[in-house]
């Protein structure tokens, strides 16, 4: 089994670059979508986010609001709370689907995709999930890149800027991270260079899978 972490601060690319793993034949999870599944009305999590937050973040259809909560954590400095809720669920839910793929197929590369890997651990929202994974991977690119995809991506206004720069503020700066990861893609490039990155790195990856079987 070959437990594989694949991470990015905001605007990375690393959505993208976890798409070009699983077409290669890695298993691959992201810890976004896995969050939004948490807090669909009926789940755990949603019950606690709206007991802790109040009505005010529930929409007239009963789904959560999401930007509402992201201003609550971004720039009303109540990410902490809402991390405690929702990282240990996502978490244990990657834990899970991770013994699903190995219990189908026990060869497979699976790889889960978040961006705060190394910030859980940090905040101490998931204390050894870090140390779970064989192999770790960052997709970086430089935050005035970051900034500029966040911003083409949710609108041009000063709002959107501010709020990039709120999430990076948060995140671990990758220079921190280089040093932890056995395999650093470059994502500033073509799609054609970080796709020749991504296929090296998962030649490497299903070698060392099939080293560790031998």
């Amino acid at each position: 089994m070959l437990r594989v972490g694949l991470t990015g601060g905001l605007g990375s690319g690393k959505s993208t670059v976890a798409g070009m793993f699983a077409e290669l034949g890695a298993a691959v999870i992201s810890a976004d979508q896995l969050g939004r599944q948490l807090m669909q009305p009926g789940e755990p999590v949603y019950a606690a986010i709206v007991n802790t937050f109040g009505k005010g973040v529930v929409r007239g259809d009963g789904s959560l609001d999401r930007k509402k909560l992201a201003e609550l954590a971004f720039q009303h400095n109540q990410a902490d709370a809402l991390n405690h809720i929702v990282h240990p669920a996502v978490v244990a839910a990657e834990e899970e689907w991770m013994l699903g793929v190995f219990a189908k197929e026990p060869t497979r590369v699976a790889m889960v995709e978040s961006a705060l890997i190394f910030e859980v651990e940090k905040w101490g929202t998931a204390p050894g999930w870090v140390q779970r994974f064989d192999k770790l991977i960052l997709v970086t690119v430089p935050d005035e890149v970051k900034i500029a995809r966040f911003v083409a991506r949710m609108g041009t206004h000063v709002a959107a800027q501010m709020d990039a720069r709120a999430r990076l503020a948060m995140q671990i700066p990758d220079r921190e991270k280089v040093g932890r990861c056995d395999y650093v893609i470059d994502n500033t490039g073509s799609l054609e260079a970080t796709s020749a990155l991504v296929e090296k790195t998962y030649q490497e990856l299903v070698r060392f899978s099939s080293s560790t079987r031998e």
